[in-house]
């Protein structure tokens, strides 16, 4: 069947059932459902022979609405929040995975740029970070302790000022998209220069392996929700430039949606970065593998949780429509 032949044939079916999603406190639980498998049938069949399409993707987004329709409608309030962290966030940064890449090489490559600088001209590192915090920096490496700024304050004082602030960064790359992905592209930039400063500066002075092994102990989730925060921003900027299938309006509206969740998702791991800073890294002498422990288990699930299970949910859910609970 043509493409547009198979668009005409059900065109009417689909709206229809976007507007009864719209009211479906009205419909029949089993309604629903009837109507849910319908589509997603129609989105398997879209994804064999149109698999590039806008009614694909069109398709796509109208099946994930179904399933948290239907899902709103269970009476137990706590298999709202379970569903919403196992299946909605992923399913949501499988569909932006591209971002995520985007936002990561924008860091990084800045980050490269902090260190060659520093390389090139070592009091680069007062440009970026101030003389102050350099000169702290020399005396505690003077003293056999590199990372003794981390045991300057109080452990709940540092918590609160470090999340906070943290939290505000990532506010910061999100927001910023609404006036197009530029602002977030600076906030990654500006952060990545200075973490790659920061590290070319303690290579310099020959501390560079201890002192990575205790700042990436909180900085593997720091670092890498900043970098969610700054896909956000580009998720929303992105929908204010390229509107796609959806009117402007309908386009931001969307990037705002899953932009504010995905940022939302960080804020656990904006806490879990403030508790580690605060009261793990601050014992800067402790022994290599178990700095290196934390580093590992911290990596392994971030990159659990944003990369490797969204992927497989997305796989799973085309293939056999939404995993229900056991």
């Amino acid at each position: 069947m043509r493409e547009a032949a198979f668009i005409k044939k059900n065109k009417d079916r689909w709206v229809h059932f976007e507007n009864a999603l719209k009211n479906s406190r009205n419909l029949v639980p089993d309604e629903l459902a009837d109507l849910y498998l319908q589509i997603v049938n129609d989105l398997s069949y879209a994804q064999t022979y149109y698999s590039k399409s806008k009614a694909t993707v069109y398709l796509n987004d109208l099946a994930r609405k179904a399933h948290f329709s239907i899902y709103k409608n269970k009476k137990e309030k706590s298999n709202r929040i379970i569903t919403f962290w196992k299946y909605e966030l992923p399913l949501i940064f499988s569909d932006y995975q591209k971002e995520f890449v985007l936002s990561f090489i924008i860091f990084f490559v800045s980050a490269g740029i902090g260190l060659f600088s520093v390389y090139q001209d070592i009091d680069f590192a007062r440009v970026v970070l101030g003389d102050g915090y350099v000169d702290m920096t020399i005396a505690n490496i003077k003293d056999g302790d590199p990372m003794g700024v981390y045991h300057r304050m109080s452990a709940w004082a540092m918590f609160l000022y470090i999340t906070t602030n943290n939290i505000k960064v990532g506010f910061n790359s999100f927001v910023g998209g609404i006036f197009t992905p530029i602002i977030p592209i600076v906030i990654l930039f500006y952060n990545g220069v200075m973490v790659g400063t920061f590290d070319g500066f303690l290579i310099q002075h020959g501390v560079g392996i201890r002192a990575n092994s205790i700042i990436w102990i909180h900085g593997v989730f720091e670092i890498f929700v900043i970098i969610v925060c700054g896909s956000a921003g580009l998720i929303l900027g992105n929908s204010l430039l390229f509107p796609k299938t959806f009117t402007r309006l309908q386009s931001v509206q969307k990037g705002f949606r899953d932009g504010m969740k995905i940022s939302f998702s960080t804020l656990p791991f904006f806490v879990c970065a403030g508790f580690l800073e605060s009261f793990v890294t601050r014992h800067s002498l402790m022994p290599l593998p178990i700095a290196l422990s934390i580093i590992a288990v911290s990596l392994c699930i971030i990159v659990f949780y944003y990369i490797i299970y969204p992927k497989q949910l997305r796989k799973k859910f085309d293939n056999y429509g939404f995993p229900t609970e056991d």
